[in-house]
């Protein structure tokens, strides 16, 4: 680490940079290892939107919420959407009025509660980004195999390269960089991140989550703005190839397309989603009719939407630490394991933000 910090600093004095880095673990291996107190003033950090739970909109919690009172349905989810707020509701609040709502581990569990339950319609809600759309993908496909006809997914997947393409163009955060998320990275490869050196003459590292991944991330990227010479490079080499996971990618296109998204902070944006093809839409829980909607009324104190895209750092939200807590969140970023909010209120510090003064130290 030392060999990386001496150069590092050297480096950023020469001019401000900074780095977004897209991946909710990326944020909370930041926070947890106390990296921000080690990098030089002129480097800051910026927490992007990496955190799959965290960018669901408002509107699609509240039609789960809706969609589990259902007498005639189980929900499965993974853990950390349930207890994201939309407005007065949960889906921690609908399982303590009733709702059949049980955590999973993965989409091939909640396959097996609708063998188990073949007079249920089960719902597995599909929450995630590239990560997630392999499994979930092979798991229909299981589905349609096994001729497992209660078994349902309803896909709010997205996908990250075009909403960075998104962020790059906006005229709220200068990001002179990426670090890239590994994750993700591992199923799609180095090309999608090509448009970033190419179209914006910025650097893209793709880079693992110890920290010493991270500190070399950051030198590559500072290297490359030093050198003149933006690309894509790969430091995640043990678990990241140029092309991706081919098998991975060809069950996505398998059983999805590309479609519209809603981001929690940046709205509607093409091309980012993914829905089922028509294939495979005996299984897809967007077709069921929901029924009667109460009155639905947005969050209007969190903030979550601007730390997303950082515009803002999570402690610069008047509600971060007194009225949002991980124990009474506003948002999905107090909430999830992997949120920006989540982390800066367990580890302490504060990613840099287009609205920062100064550095937060840890």
């Amino acid at each position: 680490m030392t060999r990386f910090l001496a150069e590092i600093n050297r480096l950023a004095e020469k001019h401000p940079v900074s780095v977004m880095e897209v991946c909710g673990t990326h944020t909370v291996a930041v926070h947890r290892s106390g990296l921000l107190g080690l990098l030089p003033e002129n480097l800051r950090l910026i927490s992007g939107p990496g955190c799959p739970v965290c960018v669901t909109a408002e509107d699609d919690i509240y039609r789960f919420c809706l969609l589990s009172r259902r007498k005639d349905v189980i929900i499965t989810t993974f853990g950390d959407l349930i207890r994201v707020p939309a407005g007065d509701f949960s889906l921690e609040k609908e399982r303590s009025a009733g709702a059949d709502i049980r955590v999973v581990y993965s989409p091939a569990d909640a396959l097996l509660i609708a063998e188990n339950n073949p007079d249920r319609k089960v719902i597995f809600l599909g929450v995630g980004f590239e990560t997630t759309v392999a499994p979930i993908a092979a798991t229909i496909l299981e589905a349609e195999a096994r001729q497992r006809r209660n078994f349902f997914v309803l896909p709010v997947l997205k996908t990250i390269p075009v909403v960075m393409d998104v962020l790059l163009q906006s005229p709220k955060v200068k990001i002179d960089g990426f670090l890239c998320p590994g994750h993700v990275s591992t199923i799609i490869g180095a090309e999608p991140y090509r448009f970033i050196p190419e179209k914006y003459l910025r650097p893209a590292v793709i880079t693992g989550f110890s920290p010493e991944d991270i500190l070399e991330g950051l030198l590559l990227i500072l290297r490359q703005i030093d050198e003149g010479k933006p690309t894509v490079e790969i430091q995640y080499r043990r678990a990241v190839s140029p092309e991706g996971n081919r098998k991975a990618q060809e069950l996505m296109n398998c059983v999805f397309q590309p479609a519209e998204a809603n981001w929690r902070g940046l709205g509607k944006i093409p091309g980012t989603g993914l829905v089922l093809r028509e294939r495979f839409r005996e299984f897809d829980a967007e077709l069921f009719p929901i029924g009667e909607k109460p009155v639905f009324k947005r969050s209007s104190l969190c903030r979550c939407g601007e730390v997303l895209t950082g515009v803002i750092r999570p402690d610069q939200c008047r509600q971060f630490g007194k009225n949002c807590t991980p124990e009474k969140p506003l948002g999905p970023c107090m909430v999830s394991s992997e949120g920006a909010c989540a982390a800066v209120f367990r580890y302490g510090g504060a990613s840099g933000g287009v609205a920062s003064a100064g550095r937060h130290r840890v």
